[in-house]
């Protein structure tokens, strides 16, 4: 019977060892995990800004060449709305990254703050 004691108490320390080395291997997945979500957040983040941005502009453009092209005022119309997309790029990315608030009264919060 004291063999099987003995026994029975290598395999239990043996185990709680696997147990901690599982345990501090499970810990630093975790953690690398979570620095990876931050830099996948960081980087949807990013490409939304971008996206705002570069679709302003060229919506300034086509409504510029359009305009120049039945109104006949070629370049200036493309100058003019080239210049009003890249101030409404630059607007949204403000605002998409909460620098500027919202004009709109119902994207506020009720405490002041825009959503």
């Amino acid at each position: 019977m004291d063999d099987q004691e003995r026994e029975l108490e290598r395999r239990r320390s043996e185990l709680a060892a696997k147990l901690a080395a599982k345990e501090v291997r499970t810990g630093e997945d975790a953690a690398r995990d979570e620095r990876a979500e931050v830099g996948r957040k960081g980087y949807a983040q990013a490409m939304k800004l971008s996206s705002e941005f570069l679709s302003a502009i060229i919506v300034g453009i086509i409504l510029g060449f359009l305009i120049d092209h039945f109104a006949g005022t070629s370049p200036w119309g493309l100058i003019v709305f080239l210049m009003l997309g890249f101030c409404a790029g630059v607007l949204n990315v403000l605002r998409a990254a909460g620098k500027v608030a919202s004009p709109h009264p119902a994207d506020r919060r009720p405490d002041g703050k825009t959503k």
